[in-house]
């Protein structure tokens, strides 16, 4: 008889390559929204074969796990394996590795990619140069949901919350960034709206390592009409997001390198 994997009793171990789906889904999942009623968890229970609550309560473990959670105090549910702590601490560090890793078995499970259209390795013959093209691209669309995620659609700065008009800006940008792993990782980026995503980008804003907006003294001692766009959000406390803080490191580059 066919059993409903929403209601499935089945019980058994997870494999390292399911806790890595669940992680991949716990970092572009906005808070709160990591529900039964979730697509992607249903559809990831539906290619696993294991309940939704079940891979919901995986996801809602990792929290435990990740400092960038639980550096205020916070707490996940202590339930977690030895497996699922020793992905996440793996892949904490290791960012790039995680979404490539995790699409080439999504590829296996014929799981969908989202808005990314990626040929499978049995669809066409891929040169170097096309496998890093393609492992680009990958890590773009992860670092821009899992920025979406973070900070729940809202720019941190304005707190605007249309997604048309909203950047997953690179703290340390994209050209200076040493490896993919610091292109991908979240805690390389701010989610910006478009015109302070280019001030930022620019010089012209940055936060401090305390999360406080700065703007450049270049504005504030400009033109009024120019001013006035900005200056509200001087020292004001940028929004915080529910995990990947900024990483302190790569707002200490931004700064010293680009901040006018």
């Amino acid at each position: 008889m066919e059993v409903n994997c929403l209601y499935s009793s089945e019980r058994r171990i997870w494999t390292r390559e399911e806790i890595m789906l669940a992680f991949e889904l716990y970092c572009i999942i906005p808070k709160g929204k990591d529900t039964v009623n979730n697509k992607q968890i249903i559809a990831l229970s539906t290619a696993i074969n294991r309940s939704v609550n079940s891979i919901k309560l995986k996801i809602q473990n990792f929290k435990s796990y990740d400092p960038s959670y639980t550096q205020n105090g916070r707490v996940g549910l202590s339930h977690g394996s030895k497996l699922d702590k020793e992905v996440c601490d793996e892949f904490l560090n290791n960012w790039n590795s995680l979404v490539v890793e995790t699409n080439e078995i999504k590829n296996g499970l014929n799981l969908p990619h989202g808005d990314l259209t990626i040929n499978k390795p049995q669809d066409v013959f891929l040169g170097r140069s096309a496998i890093r093209e393609q492992n680009t691209r990958i890590g773009q669309a992860f670092f821009r949901k899992a920025l979406l995620a973070a900070y729940n659609y809202r720019c941190c700065f304005s707190g605007i919350s249309f997604p048309e008009l909203l950047r997953a800006s690179h703290i340390k940008p994209w050209a200076e960034s040493e490896d993919l792993n610091e292109k991908t990782n979240p805690q390389n980026g701010l989610l910006l709206n478009a015109l302070h995503d280019l001030a930022f980008d620019k010089g012209l804003m940055t936060i401090t390592t305390d999360y406080e907006i700065l703007v450049s003294s270049k504005i504030l001692n400009g033109s009024s009409d120019n001013k006035r766009h900005f200056e509200n959000y001087h020292r004001k406390k940028m929004l915080l997001p529910s995990r990947f803080f900024p990483d302190k490191e790569f707002i200490s580059y931004h700064n010293e390198k680009f901040m006018k």
